[in-house]
């Protein structure tokens, strides 16, 4: 049985930051990106070419809140995404859709 927080930092966190990161990086460098995310710029080059974070498909909301996410923080700049990270986490840990999530 896998717990939720399992759940998270094997499939959902690398699955967002994926994402997020590829958003980001229509408007920011990878090192800029990897400054935010607090994670290094390697890591940001592996998101970005699906080496990392490509486990579990996200449902067309969870794309939508990360797309708004990464729209927030190209205009502020300064936006702490933790907060919105685990909103976006808990979406798709509860999706009836997620394959590998407990339900």
């Amino acid at each position: 049985m896998k717990v939720p927080c399992e759940i998270a930092v094997w499939y959902a966190l690398p699955a967002i930051r994926s994402e997020l990161a590829k958003e980001l990086a229509k408007v920011m460098s990878q090192k800029e990106i990897s400054e935010i995310l607090g994670i290094t710029q390697a890591a940001v080059s592996q998101y970005v070419s699906n080496k990392r974070g490509s486990k579990i498909e996200l449902q067309d909301d969870a794309r939508a809140a990360i797309a708004d996410l990464a729209d927030d923080i190209a205009r502020v700049g300064t936006v702490d995404p933790t907060q919105r990270i685990c909103e976006i986490c808990r979406k798709i840990r509860e999706d009836e859709h997620c394959e590998i999530c407990p339900g």
